[in-house]
């Protein structure tokens, strides 16, 4: 994935996150099972002797490689990401297993305007937005939901598009129920799932396949629930129905006041991107950026 702001994010502290045991190197590879307590008291007798850091002497002995120890930096600073094969996220979860790549910057640059000019104006919810099925704005979602929780925010991804839902699939969530199933009266917020993999990262799902997936994001149920879930979380991200497949995305906007318009290269129309512009202004609501990807 490439991607790269093609708007400025106009009109554009967390608290720390607790963790148990031992905070060291040398604790976080036992407890992630990289070394055994017998090959950890060679590595201490190494690291002694010639006086290096645990990482390094780890490494000498071939216990570990480096990227076990980036790993486990990550850990003590509370950036959590996964190497390849871990976990059985969607593999374009670039956030997760590909945190120091370009794509990643990019990404924590639209974290930074959104932070700077949206979030710090007291607002906590933000519509993710695509023209077309098929746009990429799924996985943007979930990227910037990944990238939001490393930050040490608590972050909601919520799957508000209930007619082609993806973030159960991306996210491995096994839910019963979700939002569908919350906005019927038929299950409560419980149902959310949270991320182990990311301490301040939870998924809603979307839920049961709805019949009317349209009038139950207008009904005042959902504001209720969006209500809820901004008491919650500090950062709750809405990924919906792209705006030419349906009018869903109207209905959950005019609740959060914003959208991230996700463009791709080559196929969005800007005639398309005009028109749905017009209509969210008319509802109140504000398109606070666009971001443009490459799949």
């Amino acid at each position: 994935m490439e991607a790269n702001i093609m708007q400025s994010v106009n009109h554009l502290a967390t608290p720390p996150l607790e963790r148990g045991g031992d905070s060291s190197i040398g604790g976080l590879l036992l407890e992630s099972g990289k070394i055994t307590p017998e090959s950890a008291e060679r590595v201490l007798r190494m690291q002694k002797e010639l006086g290096i850091r645990f990482g390094e002497a780890a490494q000498r002995l071939g216990l570990v490689t480096e990227a076990d120890i980036q790993q486990a930096l990550a850990r003590q600073f509370d950036y959590p990401y996964l190497q390849p094969g871990e976990g059985r996220f969607a593999p374009q979860l670039v956030a997760a297993y590909q945190p120091f790549s370009p794509q990643v910057e990019v990404l924590r640059a639209v974290r930074s305007q959104l932070m700077l000019r949206w979030f710090a104006r007291g607002r906590k919810s933000l519509v993710v937005l695509g023209m077309d099925g098929g746009d990429g704005a799924s996985m943007f979602a979930s990227n910037l939901a990944v990238v939001f929780s490393q930050l040490g925010e608590r972050t909601l991804l919520v799957d508000a598009n209930l007619r082609h839902p993806k973030q159960t699939e991306i996210f491995d969530v096994a839910s019963k129920h979700g939002l569908s199933d919350v906005l019927a009266g038929r299950a409560e917020l419980d149902c959310i799932a949270h991320v182990d993999a990311f301490v301040a990262l939870s998924v809603l799902a979307a839920g049961t396949q709805a019949p009317n997936p349209a009038e139950l994001l207008s009904r005042g149920a959902f504001a209720s629930v969006a209500t809820q879930l901004e008491a919650r979380y500090e950062v709750v991200l809405y990924d919906v129905a792209a705006f030419n497949v349906a009018p869903d995305a109207v209905a959950v906007a005019a609740r959060t006041g914003g959208v991230l318009l996700v463009a791709r290269k080559h196929k969005t129309r800007l005639a398309d991107i005009a028109a749905m512009k017009e209509q969210m202004g008319q509802s109140g609501v504000e398109v606070v950026g666009s971001v443009m990807v490459d799949y």
